[in-house]
């Protein structure tokens, strides 16, 4: 395999990713806003004796997209996998969402995915050959509550990828999307913030956030979810849709075939939210 393009790769699940790489000595490039993370992980790559191009970089930085590719090109002369992992919570009641601060989660979320995956695709149009994988979410196909941004970003992601496949599929490129449900990072932790006293919304989203905390101490570690995501990289046919855990599976699952009333308790009922 060539070199492997990964967005978002300084912690969690991105560094886990480009870890198991490297240990397989597969050549990894990639960028991160966090320059802290860049650099330690350029030790840990420099040490596991693993060819890498690593820098610190905006997604919303596009012209900088395109200087990074071209010296991707350059130094690896082709790329075989993109992965769009870069990406940022969200969370409020939407009548009291900061609409300014809801359009940066969609341009890194939902433009960065569309930038990087169109930055590379006219070499790997060029070579017929290729894997383009987004990192989603469970809540880009079943909405959550107080997660109306987000949900609504991954929801985007999803249109995204399943539109662009047939149109670069003929040319010999692949797309996958990897689904999550819960993985025990600090993601959520980032963005859970309480409505403010008075809100009519805080005493419910209390509870969601009380719960998610529950619910993230048994959820997937990122090296299990990275595991998953290198599966669907070095396979040859990539499933489409790729659940990490047995969680996601079922409930995308449950959301495929039980009525809309059964469906909403049971999430209702999960977050601990009913009223």
């Amino acid at each position: 395999m060539q070199a492997v393009v990964i967005t978002g790769l300084a912690q969690g699940i991105g560094r886990e990713v480009a870890k198991l790489l490297a240990r397989s000595k597969v050549p990894v490039a990639g960028f991160d806003v966090d320059e802290d993370g860049i650099e330690s992980l350029k030790k840990e790559f420099e040490e596991a004796g693993c060819d890498h191009l690593l820098m610190t970089l905006d997604i919303a930085d596009r012209p900088g997209i395109l200087k990074f590719r071209d010296m991707v090109l350059e130094k690896f002369g082709r790329v075989d996998v993109v992965v769009s992992n870069v990406g940022i919570g969200f969370f409020g009641p939407f009548e009291e969402v900061d609409l300014d601060k809801a359009v940066k989660c969609m341009e890194i979320n939902v433009v960065g995915t569309a930038a990087i995956f169109q930055a590379f695709l006219p070499s790997m149009r060029e070579n017929r050959s290729g894997k383009l994988i987004a990192v989603s979410s469970l809540v880009g196909q079943i909405a959550f509550p107080f997660e109306s941004i987000y949900s609504a970003s991954k929801f985007a992601v999803e249109g995204l990828v399943l539109s662009m496949r047939y149109e670069v599929e003929p040319f010999g490129i692949k797309v996958a999307l990897v689904q999550p449900a819960q993985v025990s990072t600090s993601f959520a932790a980032k963005v859970h913030r309480l409505p403010p006293e008075g809100s009519p919304y805080r005493e419910r989203a209390d509870r969601f956030i009380k719960r998610d905390q529950e619910l993230i101490k048994t959820a997937t570690t990122p090296p299990q979810a990275a595991a998953k995501i290198v599966e669907v990289i070095k396979s040859k046919n990539p499933k489409l849709h790729n659940q990490i855990e047995l969680k996601s599976k079922m409930f995308m699952a449950l959301n495929r075939i039980l009525p809309r009333p059964i469906r909403d308790w049971m999430l209702l009922r999960q977050m601990d939210i009913r009223v």
